[in-house]
């Protein structure tokens, strides 16, 4: 089965030749592509100089959009699985076959490495912790599931989420409505534990001053996909 990791990039010139080799080291069954995102940094030509595959945006589409490109990507070349893989060196590929094997023993369409199952590794800041359990909440209270990591990036889905995503996406933060997108559509969604990193160079696009924009902004998003009428995939 064809297995692609989608990686998107912005600003992660510290970070993104780390995160390719590791990919290539511990997960050497799966494909790979950056998606840079118009990085205003050195990235694009430390691509080029490490012969390193990429698609790049000629303007920024955010993180919703990077990973929707990787999506397309993914349905076009005949992928049977996609996974997000950030490029900031947060996610250990060590974790990725053992994922894909989960994904298809249980028959999932998706699964979330989740740092809160067994709560080893980079557990992130408290304040966040915070957000993470509000959006574990109101996640249960729309869909019913319990996802005790909402908004990890590491998240594996099969061909038939693959073709759903490539056309619907959400363009920011899209982590927990995606994942709410997937349960109201019928679909299987599973956590396994993971163990998670601090980042290896760059910052993070959430800062104090976008904290309030964010919660609120997925909130909303959260309750409105909640309430669309989906026909299940």
């Amino acid at each position: 089965m064809k297995k692609l990791v989608i990686i998107p990039c912005y600003n992660e010139q510290e970070a993104i030749v780390q995160t390719v080799r590791e990919i290539q080291n511990k997960a050497p069954d799966f494909d790979y592509v950056v998606i840079n995102d118009c990085s205003a940094d050195n990235t694009k030509q430390i691509l080029l100089d490490n012969h390193i595959r990429f698609i790049d945006l000629p303007i920024n589409l955010g993180i919703g959009g990077a990973v929707q490109t990787g999506y397309l990507y993914a349905r076009d070349h005949g992928y049977d699985a996609a996974v997000q893989v950030d490029g900031d060196g947060q996610h250990d590929p060590a974790f990725l076959p053992a994922m894909f094997e989960e994904m298809t023993a249980k028959n999932a369409d998706m699964i979330i490495g989740s740092r809160f199952i067994k709560k080893e590794g980079f557990q992130s800041t408290f304040a966040r912790q915070m957000g993470i359990r509000y959006f574990t909440g109101l996640i249960h209270q729309v869909t019913g599931a319990t996802i005790t990591d909402p908004t990890s990036g590491l998240r594996m889905v099969n061909r038939k989420l693959i073709s759903y995503f490539a056309e619907n996406y959400p363009k920011d933060y899209p982590e927990p409505e995606s994942t709410v997108a997937a349960l109201k559509n019928g679909c299987k969604v599973v956590e396994t534990p993971v163990i998670m990193r601090s980042r290896h160079g760059g910052k993070s696009s959430i800062n104090l001053n976008r904290s309030v924009y964010y919660m609120i902004k997925v909130s909303m998003a959260i309750i409105v996909e909640g309430q669309r009428k989906h026909a299940g995939l």
